[in-house]
């Protein structure tokens, strides 16, 4: 069972050679020759030692040293360019490995992104690919020369005395045992120490990514002392590997130095009795280093194997990951307007209907509301609203937009048409205009003005010298909370979508920004569904209907007077808000 994963792991990285097949071909077949011409030159010598060097002969001494440099130097031709190639191979090899990899990882859903995590799959991408490409370059070089320099050696040496030969024969099943007890015990550690190099990726990322908030709390210390565990795991597993894995390196010295001595000891003898010459001695013991080196490189490759092959076996999951979402066979793509309907509705983010994250949801929206929805932490709100563009499928029941289920719909343009502005602000760096492009690639200067007008965001980036060439750092850093959130919401209204759907996209802004925005919307967009994710009853108050969530669950829809008198959630909430003073706040 195991042989036939390994094959599907080795069978699907193949496919990633495509166009450097070539390379990969022809690095083996100069190794080869390269190889079997190095395996000549012991035997030449020896021709040169016997033939030319002890009796005296100057012609032969000449002629065969001639014949030395001519294979010498074809033989470095060919180890030039089998290097070439097989850089050129692994190269490029490694980059469609990685490239497979980040297109797999566009196409995965939420459930699939929830299966890794972020840390993981940048590892995968990284450390991971860099030991499977040292792995690939040496398997299509050193793993072709090394057999091949073996069994060329024991040919040649056999030929010229079989009683000193059997003495490569006997190291080698010790040494075959020795490998195979290395690898058996230190694979599972690399595994384990992967998947930490996946905390300490997670570590770093999550320190960098909230700096501020660290440095604002004093809690470098702590972030020291978490980082330094993770990396003391690393360290204790590695060590621990490579304490094994260092075995490997005694035994072949070992196997040498018995090789050696036991042919010095026979050969003498040998030589003594006159059954074999000092040539032929000389071509012994060099076949010998040719044979116990090519030992050495194969254990070397097999070590670098067994640590690749946890890396391998962590880029195929990415590469045979197969997304949760896609489209059906009728995937249209027209929707006739913005309505919206939720016909029984459950979902589980485990896909288990014992384990429901919003239960029996039944609602019905108008193309053209503007729809608010509210509840406290948990409550499933943002959840609702993913299932509308299909960021998750239902587990149960049925999501329409426009009179069709979305599953009908294809997948790229029911997205295009319902435009999301996440719990999260999510800007790239890149300049404001470049950011806003995300919404319309070929949106003009004025489509764009008009956006950051109707976000109440062109105030503020006219503010700034460069206004929409002004460059933004990785995750828009240089802007205020506030300022990220309505160019985030400028983003989405300019994609001109059927649905707009505000995930708590207006928490970091005034009540007298998030008023505005309202009004714009009301007046510029009454066509488009919008749909508010909002902590503040101001925000949601003058929307259509107001939909309230309590535990998964549509606790009750109605207009904010309406809610008023028949929810007590709403009213607790709007009562507390009201009496804490938090609708004249400002939170930006």
């Amino acid at each position: 069972m195991r042989d036939t994963h390994k094959f599907k792991m080795i069978k699907r990285l193949a496919k990633c050679l495509r166009e450097y097949k070539k390379q990969a071909i022809l690095t083996p077949i100069c190794v080869t020759i390269e190889s079997v011409l190095d395996m000549f030159i012991p035997f030449i010598i020896a021709f040169l030692i016997d033939d030319g060097i002890n009796k005296g002969d100057q012609v032969a001494i000449i002629k065969y040293g001639i014949l030395l440099l001519v294979i010498c130097l074809v033989a470095m031709f060919f180890g030039i360019l089998a290097g070439r190639l097989a850089a050129w191979a692994s190269a490029g090899f490694a980059k469609n490995v990685r490239k497979d990899m980040f297109h797999n990882v566009q196409t995965f859903s939420y459930s699939n992104i929830d299966k890794f995590s972020t840390s993981s799959i940048i590892t995968r991408h990284t450390t991971d690919i860099s030991f499977v490409q040292m792995a690939f370059q040496m398997l299509i070089r050193v793993g072709f020369r090394s057999p091949i320099v073996l069994i060329s050696s024991l040919v040649l040496a056999f030929s010229i005395n079989k009683q000193l030969s059997l003495i490569f024969l006997a190291v080698i099943p010790v040494l075959a045992i020795g490998f195979v007890l290395i690898a058996k015990n230190a694979h599972p550690i690399f595994e384990r120490t992967f998947k930490t190099y996946d905390k300490l990726n997670n570590q770093v990322e999550e320190n960098v990514r909230g700096i501020r908030v660290v440095k604002s709390f004093v809690t470098e210390d702590k972030e020291v002392e978490k980082f330094t565990n993770i990396s003391e795991e690393i360290y204790k597993n590695f060590s621990k590997a490579e304490k094994i894995v260092a075995l490997n390196s005694p035994l072949m010295q070992i196997s040498v130095n018995v090789v050696l001595i036991a042919i010095a000891l026979l050969g003498g003898k040998l030589i003594v009795y006159g059954s074999l010459t000092t040539g032929e001695l000389t071509s012994m013991i060099t076949y010998a280093m040719q044979i116990l080196i090519s030992l050495n490189m194969l254990s070397m490759i097999f070590v670098m194997v067994m640590i690749s092959r946890a890396s391998a076996e962590r880029i195929v999951e990415i590469l045979d990951e197969k997304t949760t979402l896609s489209n059906n066979e009728i995937a249209k793509k027209e929707i006739k307007d913005g309505s919206i309907e939720f016909e029984n509705v459950n979902f589980s983010y485990v896909n288990d209907m014992n384990k429901l994250c919003l239960v029996d949801a039944n609602i019905k929206i108008e193309s053209g509301e503007t729809v608010g929805i509210i509840g406290g932490t948990g409550s499933s709100k943002s959840t609702f609203v993913q299932l509308i563009p299909r960021l998750y499928d239902t587990t149960s029941g049925t999501v329409k937009v426009g009179g069709e289920d979305v599953r009908n719909y294809d997948l790229e343009f029911l997205r295009d048409q319902v435009s999301m502005v996440l719990q999260k602000n999510i800007l790239f760096s890149g300049t404001i205009r470049e950011n806003l492009l995300w919404g319309n690639k070929d949106a003009t200067e004025e489509e764009m003005i008009e956006a950051c007008k109707l976000a109440q965001a062109y105030e503020f980036i006219e503010g700034f010298p460069d206004k929409l060439d002004t460059y933004l750092e990785e995750g828009g850093t240089n802007l205020s909370g506030g300022q990220k959130q309505r160019v985030c919401i400028a983003r989405a209204l300019l994609k001109k979508p059927k649905i707009l759907i505000l995930d708590d996209s207006t928490s970091a802004v005034d009540t007298k920004t998030d008023s505005l925005i309202r009004e714009g919307f009301n007046e510029f967009i009454p066509d488009i569904t919008k749909i508010i994710i909002a902590q503040r009853v101001s925000s949601v108050q003058d929307a259509d209907k107001i939909i309230v969530m309590d535990n998964g669950r549509i606790n009750g829809v109605g207009t904010h007077e309406e809610l008023l008198k028949s929810n007590e959630i709403y009213r607790e909430v709007y009562t507390s808000q009201v009496e804490g003073g938090e609708e004249n706040g400002s939170n930006e």
